[in-house]
């Protein structure tokens, strides 16, 4: 298995909402409508940020009250990292956009 795969596998990481241009708005946005959000893990060299398609059944938005910016998201979603299919899964806290996340290989894909 990839090394970087591995290691984000392994335990929770600092996380924080990647992409362009991080707001909670943008977060909000991401996860409610457009079904892709950005997930950069912080704890790599340079971070990786990640593109992630929403899984809308194992998202948890019952504790994040966006309209305060207060409580906490759970965001889970799957995408391909170096050939790798996996699924991220993550709990923002809306007051930073910081967090907790880790990796779940689900299988390799060759190329």
């Amino acid at each position: 298995m990839d090394d970087l795969v591995q290691r984000l596998s392994e335990g929770d990481h600092p996380v924080t909402v990647g992409g362009p241009k991080p707001s909670m708005e943008e977060f909000q946005k991401r996860v409610e409508d457009m079904g892709y959000v950005f997930i950069k893990f912080t704890g790599t060299r340079g971070g990786t940020d990640l593109g992630v398609r929403v899984d809308k059944s194992s998202t948890n938005l019952s504790q994040a009250r966006f309209a305060e910016g207060s409580g906490v998201a759970h965001v889970e979603g799957t995408l391909t990292l170096n050939y790798v299919k996996v699924r991220c899964v993550a709990d923002i806290d809306l007051a930073t956009l910081n967090g907790t996340g880790h990796l779940v290989a689900l299988e390799e894909v060759h190329p």
